[in-house]
């Protein structure tokens, strides 16, 4: 059982988990707002996602990070160039508009991970902002950047649809934060810290609601959209609930984490039972 065990924590420490969750959330994309599927784009996203967080997890320090004494640590350093090279691949053949958006991503990224502050090493060290900032970087990848790809124009869905994901990816990251309550240093001021775990959980719950809301205020819903909506915010709403600050190892990395790849497949799921009795009635 050993093997196993250890492929599946390199699958979560390698952030392998957190880009299928973002692969996720470009198909929910595509499919809530009926735009063409750009596989190059989702999988630059994919690739350079595993880049970023494990350079962001594993050391901003350039020399930190180049000269890794553990065998662990090197394997996930070799993997995440490996998926480097994927990404500048897939990167080639994105369109200039998308490379706008990228361009602003990457410098919210750039504040996130690098020091630009006095008296902080980065803004991912102001823990107040620091949540809301992901959040931000993730509506934008993963709404804005398909529907560039798409050359879709502006319309009122496209950005309800951008504060729902933004609304999802901040309630998504409450449990790490409670997570991480008996690691992180006071002066980071994270929102458990200021406010306590119970209040936390009530403002996750908060907005778990506001995105079964959101979709109401579209142009074009549907019922297929509102019953799963529904269903990812219960499912979300409960592990906000039951989150605890001694969690187990996978609570959050890996349960937590499945929310979006969840949503996705069940849009998937829907889809096909929807599109399947078509495909019968032909014969």
């Amino acid at each position: 059982m050993r093997l196993p065990r250890r492929a599946f924590d390199f699958y979560l420490d390698a952030s392998i988990h957190v880009a299928f969750a973002i692969f996720s959330l470009v198909g929910c994309t595509c499919a809530l707002l009926n735009i063409p599927w750009n596989s190059h784009l989702s999988y630059f996203l994919f690739f350079g996602s595993i880049s970023c967080y494990n350079f962001i997890k594993y050391g901003v320090e350039a020399e930190k990070y180049i000269k890794v004494a553990n065998s662990y640590h090197r394997g996930i350093q070799y993997f995440s160039f490996l998926c480097l090279i994927g990404a500048l691949y897939h990167a080639f053949y994105l369109d200039r508009a998308i490379w706008w958006g990228v361009s602003g991503l990457v410098c919210l990224t750039g504040l996130y991970a690098l020091p630009v502050l006095p008296g902080a090493k980065n803004l991912r060290s102001l823990g107040g902002l620091k949540i809301f900032l992901v959040a931000v970087v993730w509506a934008g990848a993963t709404v804005w950047l398909p529907v560039l790809g798409a050359k879709t124009p502006w319309s009122w869905d496209i950005g309800v649809e951008t504060t729902q994901r933004f609304v999802l990816v901040l309630a998504l990251l409450l449990p790490f934060e409670i997570r991480d309550l008996r690691y992180d240093s006071p002066s980071l001021r994270t929102l458990p810290q200021r406010f306590g775990i119970p209040k936390v959980k009530f403002f996750g719950l908060v907005l778990v609601g506001v995105f079964c809301l959101l979709p109401f205020l579209k142009d074009s819903l549907t019922n297929l959209e509102l019953s799963i909506n529904g269903i990812v915010a219960i499912v979300l709403g409960l592990y906000i609930w039951k989150t605890k600050e001694n969690q187990s190892a996978y609570y959050a990395s890996f349960w937590v984490e499945s929310v979006p790849i969840m949503w996705w497949l069940l849009i998937l799921g829907c889809k096909y039972l929807t599109f399947f009795p078509e495909v019968l009635a032909s014969f």
